[in-house]
């Protein structure tokens, strides 16, 4: 890593998460020792323990998450225990400043969050449904259109 360069930070950072796939199970739990300073939970699959690594890793180098954004991450992660197939989680604000990017029908599309509602293509709209309809010329759920929520899945259990 070079001295004093963000460059180099960068570099070094990626270098690290990308080797993170090609350790052994072995190096990985060694890894997860040095990191958290405790050995990882048996049963935790290898395919787990790369993306948390990962995060650790990019959280002692960057920082880690605000304590508003974890806590609402904790809320999620127990309504997702407490009935895995809801789907469903406590509405976020969008902050202003945001910018949602859609491809349609070979189109882009382009919203922009403000403190008043939403712009699209030189109009104001109230909702994100709104410009979905305009869209697609049908009704849409704005947030499913745009990637804010995912779109429920059949309950395995119940008959068809």
């Amino acid at each position: 890593m070079l001295e004093g360069s963000t460059e180099g930070i960068m570099r070094d950072s990626a270098a690290r998460l990308a080797l993170l796939p090609k350790l052994s199970k072995t190096d990985l739990h060694n890894l997860w020792q040095e990191l958290f300073q405790k050995q990882p939970p048996e049963a935790l699959r290898r395919d787990l323990l790369i993306p948390l690594l990962g995060y650790r890793l990019q959280e002692l180098e960057f920082r880690s998450l605000k304590s508003d954004a974890r806590r609402r991450l904790f809320e999620s992660a127990e309504a997702l225990t407490a009935n895995p197939n809801s789907g469903s989680f406590a509405r976020t604000s969008i902050k202003a400043g945001t910018q949602f990017v859609r491809q349609w029908q070979g189109k882009t599309h382009v919203v922009h969050v403000d403190g008043r509602g939403y712009e699209y293509n030189g109009s104001r709209y109230k909702s994100l449904s709104e410009i979905a309809r305009l869209i697609t010329g049908t009704r849409w759920s704005g947030p499913l259109f745009f990637g804010l929520k995912q779109k429920p899945t059949a309950d395995p259990t119940e008959p068809v």
